[in-house]
């Protein structure tokens, strides 16, 4: 840092033996120091703010104040501190949780000693820092989030269709041929294809490929 001007850090967590880790790995680094260390979320606020942190780890599961609902007050009370969440393996839903409340970086519990002070070490740079394990499920969430706006999409375009035409889509999304379809559907296939025109119309599709893609994403 300009100056050699050191990181100062806080941490957070309820359990001294992880706090006395975490101080040992980060003051072997010269440039940061450990200025204070809270037990829970509240003391985590109050020492973030009264020691002017660069850089606070802050535990998830804390009594009195827990590390999610102290984000946004940490947003509040010391606007320039720099969070990074520590967790453990079996709690990593809470990582979209703890980015969307202004969380700077995500760590495992279980981290290395390197990467831990990569983290805080870009944390005070102003970048974000997210393990590679929590970079694997952010994307795996983001692109079940997709997945999930694409169902919805798909099942508010066939809200255009009869039910008879839901019931055709749904032989298309099967792959079946017209023919086939007639034959499941008590129909000639002639009425099927008749069918299939009416579908590609009221959804937009170009052709039986589209549509049966839309089936699929719909649920059908």
């Amino acid at each position: 840092m300009a100056g050699r001007q050191q990181i100062r850090v806080v941490i957070a967590d309820d359990e001294p033996l992880i706090r006395a880790g975490i101080r040992m790995i980060l003051t072997s680094d010269p440039e940061i120091e450990v200025v204070a260390e809270a037990a829970n979320g509240r003391e985590a606020v109050d020492l973030a703010r009264a020691h002017a942190a660069d850089v606070l780890l802050l535990d998830i599961q804390m009594p009195v104040l827990d590390g999610l609902s102290a984000l946004p007050e940490l947003r509040r009370a010391a606007p320039s501190t720099r969070v990074i969440v520590l967790t453990t393996f079996g709690e990593r839903d809470n990582v979209l949780r703890a980015l969307e409340h202004g969380g700077a970086g995500f760590l495992l519990k279980d981290t290395a000693p390197a990467e831990l002070i990569r983290a805080v070490r870009a944390a005070a740079a102003g970048d974000a820092y997210l393990s590679p394990a929590a970079t694997r499920h952010v994307v795996e969430q983001l692109a079940s989030g997709r997945e999930v706006a694409r169902a919805e999409q798909a099942r508010t375009r066939l809200t255009a269709l009869s039910e008879r035409e839901r019931e055709v889509l749904a032989l298309l999304g099967e792959g079946l041929s017209n023919a086939d379809a007639g034959r499941r559907l008590h129909m000639s296939e002639a009425t099927v294809k008749t069918y299939v025109s009416r579908i590609l119309a009221k959804l937009g599709c170009e052709n039986r490929v589209q549509a049966a893609l839309l089936a699929r994403d719909a649920g059908l």
